[in-house]
């Protein structure tokens, strides 16, 4: 008996050995989980930094491209997503998923007892939230290290975010096979459509991917995928999500199914779009990932419509045999809005883009700029230089110098700047540079925009000094808008995928040109395309002055080795460039011709919906008939007139032949006092 008494009273002290060994463990756990929490709370909420595609959109919201580093995933708001979708996850995955808090203690004891039984890893117990975590934050290795940091990050996102804010987050993140991470590019992969439009048998078959996307993807095997759609379907009804008529229902709708994101077949203009990639990293200083996978929504100036239109014309225009390459960008003057834009005949041969990296002689289209700057300088569209075979000896030792115009034809005689300019005579060119002083055109050409380096040589005004295609399309943006000053805009706003406001362009309208001088130019500059003021010569644009629909203002120009077309309306410039890539001298007739070509179809395609518009003379300018031989006031004796534009200060007083004064026929047409003779307005700008 005091045997059993003793054995009692020792079984107390190990009962009571036990009861406090329980109370201290309980104690030490609930001081570490409150450490833990404490800790948690400390450290704040933990970033939801999840990987996404950067879209590229149009000036239409369009989309043209996306860069996704092989990887598609899209953030979608979960109201967004089709509530099939979002029942059937929560069903599958996750049952008691809004009434636990981050862990599920009786499925992970359930699991424990499964695989204890099997002798293997056989049942899963991780909470959405759990692997919400593990997507977010760590890889999937299975080691002890992981699962610990995994349970911390699951106690920090159920200690800060709700449970839609996190449930959001796994649906937008999970890996549904294929390069689709999240609902959304899963639902444009495998039906082509916005989850928000996902039927209950779509949703159905989506969500059961997850749990092995190489097994239960339709593409992989429709039988497998059928199977876990049922399981998923049963799931639902045991769940109270849906009804058994549902079931039936959802397993004989038939699937459509596409295999292919959307976004593929729309990359378009790429050269475009390596320039606002450029722009991002080199200007705007984003870094590679961010601009990779950083789901930022880039709103850019393209056009979408007239990028067609350049690429399809360039295609139809240029032989497919030749090797001879082109630089285009055609802009929106009043903005500066880069609307189309092609850097060579084929990216994937050549992504070198010689609108914007190239720098080549422009040849004569530099000499709108030179002219510009003789009007500051007292010239008028009618004063008058010889044009005829010169050689010009300087003082300080540099060697003679002797410009050519094209097929050696010259004047020999006295003519005005306007037709200097029409037919591009290079004597008349070099005398105003020289002139003026060779460092005034190095000066006009930074006021333009150029930002390449001109020499001060003679031959600077015959465009010997290199420029880019994109600063000539600029140079030419700041006549057609009135003298503003403007720089090629590509990018119009950048935005995070939830709506913050990275970037927006916002113009500066300043003026730097004298607006009467730039009317007075744009007018000259019509004179391309007018055979009443061509002499001894063709104007420039005759070969194509019966294309033309419209009023333009331009110039070409061309080197041995450059072939240069640049156009404008008020509504848009467009600049083109041919020639090949190592300088070749361009000899065939036909390469000759490419730029004129594409640069009318372009603009009479691009503008065959907009109104005509012309340059509207400004208060400070006056329009008189123009005897265009000589350069006076035109009278019933002159052959030819047309309408000049002056500026008040600097109209012609005498005519070209001794009519009185008094008859009112050959008098000036004041803008100001109006003229006796009424003119129709398209007249006054085109008379032709």
């Amino acid at each position: 008996m005091e045997v059993i008494v003793n054995k009692l009273k020792n079984s107390g002290k190990y009962f009571r050995l036990l009861i406090i060994l329980g109370l201290l463990f309980m104690i030490t756990a609930s001081i570490i989980f409150i450490g833990i929490y404490v800790y948690a709370r400390t450290l704040g909420p933990p970033p939801l930094a999840v990987s996404q595609s950067t879209i590229y959109y149009s000036d239409n919201g369009s989309i043209i491209g996306e860069s996704s580093n092989g990887q598609k995933r899209y953030w979608v708001s979960i109201d967004d997503i089709s509530p099939y979708l979002v029942d059937a996850t929560v069903s599958i995955e996750d049952k008691n998923f809004y009434s636990h808090h981050g862990f599920d203690y009786k499925r992970i004891g359930g699991a424990i007892l499964a695989d204890i039984k099997a002798m293997a890893k056989v049942q899963g117990a991780s909470t959405i939230t759990q692997q919400y975590a593990r997507n977010l934050f760590l890889e999937h290795e299975k080691t002890w290290t992981r699962k610990i940091a995994e349970a911390f990050y699951t106690l920090r996102l159920e200690i800060f975010y709700t449970k839609d804010e996190i449930l959001e987050g796994y649906i937008n993140t999970i890996y549904y096979g294929h390069g689709a991470y999240g609902a959304e590019a899963a639902s444009q992969y495998y039906f082509g459509k916005e989850s928000s439009e996902l039927t209950l048998a779509e949703a159905t078959m989506l969500a059961g991917i997850p749990k092995g996307p190489s097994l239960y993807s339709p593409f992989a095997s429709m039988e497998n995928a059928k199977k876990r759609q049922g399981i998923i379907l049963n799931s639902l009804i045991e769940n109270g999500y849906i009804t058994e008529e549902d079931k039936k229902i959802a397993l004989n709708e038939e699937l459509s199914l596409v295999g292919k994101f959307p976004n593929a077949s729309m990359e378009t203009a790429p050269y475009f779009q390596d320039a606002v990639k450029n722009i991002l990293k080199n200007q705007l200083h984003l870094d590679d990932k961010t601009i990779q996978l950083g789901g930022l929504r880039v709103y850019t100036t393209l056009n979408t419509e007239q990028q067609k239109i350049a690429e399809e014309t360039i295609n139809h225009t240029i032989n497919k045999d030749s090797t001879i390459q082109i630089g285009f960008v055609a802009m929106d003057p009043t903005t500066g809005y880069v609307k189309a834009l092609v850097g060579g005949r084929d990216y994937e041969e050549s992504p070198f883009n010689r609108a914007i990296q190239a720098t080549r002689q422009p040849g004569s289209t530099i000499k709108p700029l030179l002219y510009y700057a003789a009007l500051e300088h007292g010239f008028t569209p009618v004063t008058m230089m010889s044009s005829e075979k010169t050689t010009f000896r300087f003082d300080d030792g540099s060697d003679p110098y002797t410009p050519h115009n094209f097929n050696n034809k010259y004047a020999d005689g006295n003519i005005t700047m306007a037709q200097a300019l029409a037919v591009s005579d290079n004597v008349y060119a070099v005398k105003t540079h020289l002139f003026l002083g060779q460092d005034t055109l190095v000066k006009t050409g930074k006021r333009f925009g150029l930002t390449t380096d001109l020499q001060e040589v003679p031959s600077l005004a015959l465009g010997t000094s290199n420029v880019r295609v994109i600063d000539m399309a600029n140079a030419y943006s700041m006549f057609a808008n009135g003298g503003n000053s403007v720089s090629p805009v590509f990018i119009t706003k950048i935005e995070t995928n939830d709506g913050q406001i990275l970037y927006e362009n916002k113009a500066k309208k300043e003026k730097v040109l004298d607006t009467d001088l730039t009317f007075v130019m744009n007018q000259m500059m019509t004179g391309m395309f007018d055979p009443n003021l061509n002499g001894y010569a063709s104007v420039t644009g005759s070969t194509v002055k019966n294309d033309i629909t419209r009023i333009y203002a331009g110039k070409s120009g061309s080197t041995e080795s450059d072939s240069w077309m640049i156009g404008y309306t008020p509504q848009l410039v467009s600049a083109v460039w041919t020639g090949y890539d190592q300088g070749e001298p361009i000899t065939l007739t036909a390469d000759k011709t490419y730029a004129k070509k594409v640069w009318v179809q372009f603009m009479e395609q691009s503008l065959k919906e907009e109104p005509i518009k012309g340059f509207t003379p400004t208060k400070g300018t006056v329009g008189v008939y123009i005897d265009p031989k000589s350069g006076k006031l035109a009278s019933n004796a002159c052959e030819t007139k047309r309408m000049m534009y002056f500026t008040k200060e600097t109209v012609p007083t005498e005519y070209c032949a001794d009519l009185p004064k008094d008859d009112s026929s050959d008098k000036p047409a004041n803008n100001d006092k109006g003229a006796k003779e009424k003119v129709p307005w398209y007249k006054r700008i085109l008379p032709w």
